[in-house]
Order: structure tokens, then C-alpha cells, then sequence
């Protein structure tokens, strides 16, 4: 309905130009708002004050004339009014909203679906935890942060990838196969001074266990760092299968796993710090070489090869952004967790280094999770090994409360986890109050279908009979739906859509509360079911881009 508004302003305005009124057909954008009060109308625009510069008018004169020539033949249109100091509020007939279900019930699936992409090729990194370890619940709030962006992107018309960055290579990687190295060791006998810097969970102890059976004790009485390097190959090998399987549970998957240590084994490091060096970019100071990251807006230059010649992970991660580039994406985006806000400039100023414009690149960092029971803190500390993983949490709430949950607020805000709440059959229960929503009226439609009522499409009926308060609020919220998932896609915030969604669950509970869907009037009957049918399948596009099943039974 806004795009009739829309029209219904420009309409209005070059007639009003026409008319004399108007002095100028510079128009600008017209901008169209859902009113946060009811009684100031069902949309609201502000285009007399946008336009108060270029008609050299005061804005109610403007608006003014907007109202005078408004279209008399319209019949969804009920009034015009002027507000405050030129805003234009437009109030529509009942009857003009329940084409709108008729729109939802046709388009079924694709409703919602919009092309702003056009087709762009777009990159979604995300998750990208170091084989050292298990994810855990952080890990997890940025895949779902991720995964539903993607998921958003491709059904507005973007050709989106989803990566894993594997950093297989460095320091991080040697500490991980010293570790295993050294459980192994206290596995076949040896007393061990495990240092603190080493891996400390269990993980490492069972990774150990592996690989004495399958190599024997001799494995492990070596003493070089051959051994070690193996210990690490082996233990990240085992962990990222790990990592896959988590995803996997929680519905995730990519379409590349990328290897950190395969831009080493290209060259491709070394090629793009050679450019650099030529370009100027990097210079040599003081035994190391330094990036220029100064001149694109950093608060100092940054190392990328170490005095002992030793690249730092900053010299990897331009080549792999350059990577990026080179197959062809044309806007990258990464997911990353909060303590890396200090390697945006850095990165920003690489992406920008290697030929790429500064709005190609963007980054989103993802806040803290708090785990909670019942309110309480669960302890979680990374270093001693006691820590919750991903796949606890999975197995104790599913995927589901889960996936829902983690986009309760918005990624650029901490999140309180509670397990107990995830797993309530209740309207605390932020996935369970939506996804009954979808289950109810599974039943509604079941009952109706029994006594041979018409429950799969649109029927005429709802055109007259749909005109009560309650009914009228779920249709504007039906229609508000396509322009939700278009913002989520433009704005980068998925969690747009799960605010959508509990909004208008609470809206049908409230319907349903008060009204009955089968009465004894079999037209107002039919145009009921046409209404909830439209919710059930909004509810259900809508968990799907999230993630989350749309159950018939809870």
C-alpha cells in the first residue's frame, strides 16, 4: 500500500504544478512512514518539507496543495489530512486493505521477495573460529547472525557465497599441536609441565587419545617439531570436522571453506606484499616491513613482516581480502566478534590498498552472549577448558529456540541466553510464541478442511467481510512484511526480521483472542480462513529466512 500512497503524492503534486499552484516539478524522493499512532492515520508522508527549498514555499502551503488536488476517483483513499508543520496523514477505507491477503495468498512463497540486488555478487564470511577448539555460544550467535543475512541477501535478488575462513596457519596452529603433542606424552607416561598458554580443555586430552590409536606410543617418544606439526595437523583436522557437524546441526552450511595456510602455499602472500612494496604502500623500518595504514585513515602503520621474517596474520588476511576480489565479488562482508573492532581500520585500509572502493567492505561485529539458567549465570571461562559449547547448548534447547533467540536483539547489542526460558512451552518463549502461532492456525485450517470448508486460496468473500479493528491491524502488518525484509537486506540487521515476527504474532494471538475464525456465517467464515491462511504462510517465509521450522503441531 505504500507504493499507492507514493503514487497518490506524485499524482497530487503535479497537479498541483499543473494547476499553477506548485511553481517547480522538481519533486523529490517521496518518503512514506507507518504512523507510530493510529489516529494520525495509516501512512504519513513528509514531502511538503522536503519540498519547502525548491518550491520556495512554506511546507503546510504545500501540503496544503497536495490535499486540493489529491485524485477524487480513488476508491481506497478516505481523507487527506494536514498535520504539524506539513505532514500529510492519509487515512484509506477498510476496504482497501484485503487485497493485500489476496497479494500474500497469490505470491505464497515469494511474497516478500524484491530484486535490489539485481544480481550482485556478494560474499557472507562468518563463524571463521580457529580450529584450536569447539565453537561455542558466541561462535554461534555470529553463524546465525551470518547465516540469516545470507539468507535475506538471496531472496533480495543479491548472488551471495558463504565462507568459512580456515586459519590453519601461524602461531595459534603450532600452540594446538604443541599441546596435543604434550597430552599424548603424559598419555604414554612421561610426567609433563603443561604450560598455561597451552589449550587447556578436555578436547585436547581426547585428540591425544586419538591419535595414540591410531599412531601407537613410538608417535609420541619423538622429539622434533615434525612430530608437532603432524599433532597439529591432525587435531585441526578433527576439530574443523567437528565444527562442520555443529553447523550442521544448527542448519548452517558454506559454500567454501577457505585455507589460510593455501594463500602461503600459493604465494599469494608474498605476491600481493611484492606489489605493495613496489607501490609503496609497505616499507622497510627498523629490520621489519610496515604497512602504510596511516595513509588510508589508521591511527598508526601496522607490521606485516616481523624482523625474523616472520608475516604477521595482517599480512595474510590482505592477500586473502585481495583473494576475495579477484573471484570476482563485488561487496564482501564479515562477520566478525566484538574484540576485533580495532582490526577494522586496518583491514578497511588493505581492502582500499589493493584498488577496492571503502564501501565494498563492510564488517559486523557481533556483541557478547551471556549464557544464563534460570536467570543465573552460567560460568564459562575458555582458558581453564570449562566452557559451554555450541553443541551443548544445541542438544539442551535446539536448533530452533537457538537460532531464534541469538536474534532477539541486534547484533551490535549483548545478548542475555537463558536456557531455561529456550526450552518453555510459553509466550516467554520467544520462538514457541511464534512458531504457535503457525501450529494454531495448522489446526484451524485442519478443522475447516474436515467440514468441507475452502482453505487453500483466495476467496471473494474476504473483499466485504474483513473489515473488523483486529483484522485491519493484521493485514497492515501483513503488508508490511515486504518492506521489513527489504530493510533487514539494505541495513545489514537481520534481527529486524525476528521483531517483525513477534510483532505480528502478538497481533494474531490478539485476533484470535477475540474473534473466531469458523462461525456460522460461511462467507464471513471463508473470508477468515483467507486471513489466517496469509498469516500462516508470513509466519512461515518468515521463520524459513531465519532458519526456524514453521511446525503444524507443538
Amino acid at each position: 500500500m505504500k507504493l499507492f500512497v507514493r503514487d497518490l503524492v506524485l499524482t497530487a503534486a503535479r497537479a498541483a504544478h499543473a494547476a499553477g499552484v506548485l511553481p517547480s516539478d522538481d519533486f523529490p524522493a517521496v518518503e512514506v512512514q507507518w504512523p507510530k499512532i493510529d489516529s494520525h492515520g495509516d501512512f504519513s508522508t513528509n514531502f511538503a518539507m522536503l519540498s519547502a527549498k525548491s518550491q520556495k514555499m512554506a511546507p503546510r502551503r504545500i501540503a496544503q496543495a497536495l490535499v486540493d488536488h489529491m485524485p477524487k476517483d480513488t476508491k481506497q483513499l478516505a481523507r487527506a489530512e494536514i498535520a504539524g508543520p506539513g505532514f500529510v496523514n492519509f487515512f484509506l477505507h477498510p476496504a482497501a486493505w484485503p487485497p493485500v491477503v489476496r497479494q500474500v495468498l497469490e505470491a505464497d512463497r515469494t511474497y516478500g521477495a524484491c530484486d535490489i540486488g539485481r544480481g550482485q555478487s556478494v560474499q557472507v564470511e562468518f563463524v571463521s573460529a580457529n580450529p584450536t577448539g569447539p565453537l561455542h555460544v558466541g561462535h554461534g550467535r555470529g553463524a546465525v547472525v551470518g547465516d540469516t543475512l545470507a539468507r535475506l541477501l538471496s531472496f533480495c535478488g543479491y548472488n551471495v557465497q558463504r565462507e568459512y575462513y580456515i586459519n590453519d596457519s601461524g602461531r595459534q596452529i603450532q600452540t594446538l599441536g604443541h599441546s596435543v603433542l604434550l597430552r599424548g606424552r603424559e598419555l604414554v607416561g612421561h610426567t609433563v609441565n603443561f604450560p598455561e598458554a597451552c589449550y587447556q580443555g578436555g578436547y585436547i586430552r581426547t585428540l591425544a587419545k586419538d591419535l595414540l590409536e591410531e599412531r601407537g606410543a613410538a608417535f609420541f617418544e619423538q622429539d622434533d617439531e615434525a612430530v608437532a606439526a603432524e599433532c597439529a595437523r591432525f587435531a585441526a583436522g578433527r576439530i574443523i570436522a567437528g565444527i562442520r557437524d555443529d553447523l550442521g546441526a544448527f542448519g548452517v552450511f558454506f559454500d567454501e571453506w577457505f585455507s589460510e595456510q593455501s594463500l602461503y602455499d600459493s604465494g599469494q602472500v608474498d605476491a600481493v606484499l611484492d606489489d605493495l612494496k613496489t607501490s609503496g604502500v609497505v616499507y622497510a623500518h627498523e629490520d621489519a616491513w610496515w604497512f602504510r595504514t596511516t595513509d588510508f585513515g589508521d591511527e598508526k602503520d601496522r607490521v606485516v613482516v616481523r624482523g625474523d621474517g616472520r608475516t604477521t596474520y595482517f599480512a595474510s588476511d590482505i592477500a586473502y581480502h585481495q583473494n576475495k576480489f579477484h573471484r570476482g565479488f563485488e561487496r564482501v562482508i564479515d562477520v566478525w566478534g566484538a574484540d576485533h573492532h580495532g582490526y577494522i581500520p586496518r583491514m578497511t585500509a588493505a581492502v582500499q590498498a589493493v584498488g577496492r572502493r571503502r564501501e565494498q567492505f563492510q564488517v559486523l561485529l557481533v556483541q557478547l552472549v551471556s549464557l544464563l539458567r534460570g536467570g543465573q549465570p552460567v560460568a564459562m571461562g575458555k582458558r581453564s577448558g570449562e566452557f559451554i559449547t555450541l553443541r551443548e547448548v544445541l542438544d539442551e534447547v535446539g536448533s530452533d529456540a537457538a537460532r531464534f533467540i541469538f536474534l532477539t536483539r541486534g547484533y551490535d547489542s549483548s545478548l542475555d541466553f537463558d536456557l531455561e526460558v529456550a526450552k518453555q512451552q510459553s509466550n516467554d518463549n520467544p520462538v514457541y510464541y511464534v512458531q504457535y502461532v503457525h501450529a494454531r492456525i495448522a489446526s484451524i485450517l485442519h478443522k475447516a478442511a474436515s467440514q468441507g470448508l475452502p482453505i487453500d486460496g483466495w476467496h471473494e468473500a474476504a473483499e466485504v467481510h474483513l473489515g473488523e479493528v483486529e483484522e485491519i491491524q493484521l493485514i497492515k502488518a501483513l503488508d508490511r512484511y515486504p518492506e521489513t525484509i527489504e530493510q533487514s537486506a539494505k541495513t545489514l540487521a537481520p534481527h529486524r526480521l525476528t521483531f517483525y515476527l513477534r510483532e505480528l504474532a502478538a497481533l494474531f494471538h490478539a485476533y484470535y483472542n477475540k474473534h473466531r475464525v469458523l462461525t456460522e456465517d460461511i462467507q464471513l467464515t471463508a473470508a477468515r480462513l483467507c486471513l489466517v491462511l496469509a498469516v500462516q504462510k508470513v509466519i512461515r517465509n518468515g521463520l524459513s529466512l531465519v532458519g526456524v521450522s514453521a511446525p503444524d503441531r507443538m
